[in-house]
């Protein structure tokens, strides 16, 4: 028996998604709770998307084997910043990562000349100069087939530097907060930090769109911007043949 679990959490007091030694992780925590809510020695959990530390998720998808957990037990063992929204019994064989066809992310950016008091850790304070016609250019430019290897560490695992994008766009969702969606096939480690950094150099004028243009043609990582912090990313979603954007 499979389930499919969908998982909420802020990432600001979390090392990562990934169980690591000596380390407070998302993924160690939500097997706890599953082993101890189940009653198994334990149980190992796939997720769709690994997120880095200090990422936070609204859709986040993860399989294990076993029988679905009651939401209620499930959350009161959970620590609280990590929630169940829902846990249902999946396909035999099922897989979060494996069967996933695409992912969605949202950076959030505070535009503003002062710092927020309630969102700190979970926005990006930006009290420079901001274009949002550059923003939205580049953004645009993104939907398609592109080598994104300027947008990932040089010291990477990753064999494959294309990516699918379905969706990319800006959005200003109050007066003073943007936020930038992306969806893609799959995303390589700080992909869309970097892009993020590069297109804010853009919107501030020390970058211009053409030469953001030419990064997506496989340039070198020490061409494109800086990684904007963690802080303001969020994975939003995950497809399973479906689309979590529109686009």
């Amino acid at each position: 028996m499979r389930s499919r679990l969908l998982l909420e959490y802020d990432g600001s007091r979390f090392a990562g998604w990934g169980r690591q030694p000596r380390a407070r992780t998302v993924q160690a925590e939500v097997e706890r709770a599953l082993s101890v809510l189940l009653r198994l020695d334990a149980v190992r959990v796939t997720v769709a998307g690994r997120t880095d530390a200090g990422v936070h998720a609204w859709g986040q998808v993860a399989s294990y084997a076993g029988k679905a957990a009651p939401l209620a037990g499930l959350n009161a063992l959970l620590p609280p910043d990590v929630v169940a929204l829902s846990c249902a019994v999946e396909e035999p064989g099922f897989d979060a990562r494996r069967d996933a066809t695409s992912r969605a992310y949202c950076y959030r950016v505070l535009a503003r000349s002062a710092p927020s008091a309630l969102e700190r850790g979970r926005v990006l304070h930006w009290p420079h100069r901001i274009d949002t016609a550059l923003l939205e250019q580049c953004a645009a430019r993104l939907v398609g087939t592109h080598d994104f290897t300027a947008f990932t560490p040089t010291d990477s695992e990753h064999v494959r530097f294309e990516r699918d994008v379905y969706a990319s766009y800006w959005r200003r969702c109050t007066p003073d907060t943007l936020e930038f969606w992306i969806e893609a096939d799959a995303f390589m480690r700080h992909m869309n930090r970097v892009l993020v950094g590069t297109m804010l150099e853009v919107a501030g004028g020390r970058r211009a769109p053409a030469a953001f243009a030419a990064l997506l043609e496989g340039g070198p990582r020490h061409e494109a911007g800086p990684t904007a912090p963690a802080r303001g990313l969020y994975l939003a979603g995950v497809g399973y043949g479906e689309r979590v954007l529109s686009a």
